[in-house]
């Protein structure tokens, strides 16, 4: 006779979740992130403050999407999807990391809502996939590309960088940020390699008299009684311990039968020492920059040989000094011939705020630059850094893929006209889902209307008349709370960030919308301490 209990198929202390429980944490995950960082979005949205229990770690004040949902622990399932594709969207374009993530999440409200009018997810899915395909036309159709006139597309790099400087903490100086953004971006002279362009933090002042350097900032002092001026440096890039002249016998266990003995070992490390320093100034460098410490000897003899010495650069520093000046880091030195040394024009001390630092000027990589930004606040440093970043990362993908199209809600707009045309004209259920992600594309206005403080709901519905009638460059101008021609105003988007929000955004929904099982492993459990006490 066969016994009616269950079956236990897992370990004691697992969990599983089936599928309307499993279905609905997701969705309440997803939906919590997203109204997590909703209000930020758009040129009037809010600023989040980050505290961590540990004490070590600064708070931070930010509306960079990424940096807030970096910065939670999530231990919902679906939410650490949402947290994904915030961070991939950081990586890959680098602003639109909040519209992705509210996309995904008004998404799956949408679907939340379809699924509970017993319509499958699969459908949905499946409505949806034609639907992106038809937003993404459309997109693509609307974008203007202006890559070959190069007035022209100065002129749309700048709308894009107002336009990505707007929703952050620089927009109270947004013209100059986007200039210095702009010239930072266009001296890389489309290499996009942005780690030519180095970004220095220093406290005092405020956001208005940070400036965009030309050549290369070290953050560090020349040594004592060394040149303080170098002019044609050839710069020898090291990473090498320069710190054996003090003798670490005392330290360690040496035997011997007489205390000469130490004063012996002491004068053989210095000789060896001496070596070191004659080869590396065989190599005809006049400038010598070490990753690591330098200590008083062979700074001594340096500066006896009329050799300007830095040490402990940090690794950025040396690794950039590299790439900038054209040099190679080395770390021995027995054959000079084989050594590409770095150059520059000239090195010298500036002052910056109350701290001296070095600058390299005319050096071999020309794109070089360095944008010092100043601000009262270590927090208010930080957010205008990824402000900054943000900003830079787009333009650097917009000078590859030079297409762009209107912000201000109206790409949205467009995309979810053209979906709802389709829709229209599809027979069956999946015309429901499609109409769904008209909804969830319109949601991104109207939150950004939202968050001024504007009747969204007005403001959305002439935006969708506007559209619907073909008027397909109209947008919310939030200067003065009213619909307007986003072309005339000057708010672009890069055609790259934007596609890629709504591939994503579809994306991490769609996967989310598929899960209908949950398992969650058994804890392990402690093995006893084997310990003798």
């Amino acid at each position: 006779m066969m016994s009616l209990n269950p079956v236990q198929i897992f370990k004691m202390g697992a969990e599983e979740e089936k599928s309307e429980t499993a279905r609905m944490s997701s969705f309440v995950g997803a939906i919590a992130i997203g109204d997590l960082v909703k209000s930020t979005l758009g040129p009037k949205g809010m600023d989040k403050i980050l505290q961590s229990s540990s004490t070590n770690e600064a708070l931070k004040v930010t509306n960079d999407g990424a940096t807030i949902l970096k910065s939670i622990g999530v231990d919902n399932p679906a939410a650490k999807v949402l947290v994904d594709i915030s961070m991939v969207q950081d990586d890959e374009v680098g602003d639109g990391t909040t519209s992705v993530v509210v996309f995904a999440c008004e998404l799956l409200k949408e679907a939340e809502s379809l699924v509970s009018q017993k319509i499958h997810p699969q459908t949905v899915i499946s409505g949806w996939r034609k639907a992106v395909d038809a937003a993404r036309e459309a997109l693509t159709n609307a974008a203007r590309d202006n890559g070959n006139d190069p007035v022209k597309f100065k002129e749309d790099l700048l709308n894009i960088a107002r336009t990505t400087l707007s929703s952050k903490i620089l927009t109270q100086h947004k013209e100059k940020f986007s200039n210095l953004a702009v010239d930072a971006v266009l001296r890389l002279k489309g290499s996009g390699n942005l780690d030519a362009i180095q970004l220095i933090k220093k406290l005092g002042g405020n956001l208005s008299d940070s400036y965009l350097e030309e050549g290369f900032l070290l953050d560090k002092k020349v040594g004592l009684n060394q040149p303080k001026r170098m002019e044609n440096a050839k710069i020898l890039i090291a990473n090498t311990p320069m710190d054996t002249d003090k003798i670490k016998v005392f330290g360690s266990r040496v035997r011997v039968d007489a205390v000469s003995k130490v004063a012996q070992l002491e004068v053989a490390e210095k000789e060896k020492m001496k070596l070191k320093v004659e080869k590396i100034i065989k190599h005809g460098c006049n400038v010598f920059i070490n990753r690591q410490l330098i200590y008083n000897y062979p700074e001594q003899l340096f500066s006896d040989a009329g050799v300007m010495a830095i040490e402990h650069a940090d690794f950025d520093g040396v690794e950039r000094l590299s790439l900038v000046t054209g040099g190679e880091i080395v770390s021995t030195f027995d054959c000079p011939e084989k050594v590409k040394l770095g150059t520059c024009k000239l090195i010298e001390e500036v002052m910056i705020g109350e701290d001296k630092l070095l600058k390299f000027s005319g050096v071999e990589l020309g794109e070089a630059c360095t944008v010092v930004l100043r601000g009262a606040t270590q927090q208010i440093l930080d957010e205008a850094e990824r402000s900054l970043h943000d900003a830079l990362c787009v333009l650097s993908q917009t000078v590859k893929e030079t297409r762009t199209v209107y912000g201000g809600g109206c790409s949205e707009m467009l995309m979810a006209d053209a979906v709802s045309k389709l829709a229209a004209k599809t027979p069956g259920k999946e015309a429901v889902a499609m109409e769904s992600f008209a909804k969830a594309l319109r949601q991104l206005p109207t939150i950004i209307a939202d968050n001024a403080g504007y009747d969204s709901a007005d403001l959305i519905a002439q935006l969708r008349a506007s559209h619907t009638s073909g008027k397909h460059t109209i947008g919310l101008d939030m200067q003065h709370g009213r619909v307007g021609d986003v072309a005339q105003l000057g708010i672009t988007e890069s055609y790259q960030v934007k596609r890629q929000v709504l591939i994503s955004g579809h994306e991490a929904a769609e996967m989310i919308l598929r899960v209908d099982n949950i398992i969650k492993a058994a804890p392990r459990p402690r093995a006893p301490d084997h310990r003798h006490h």
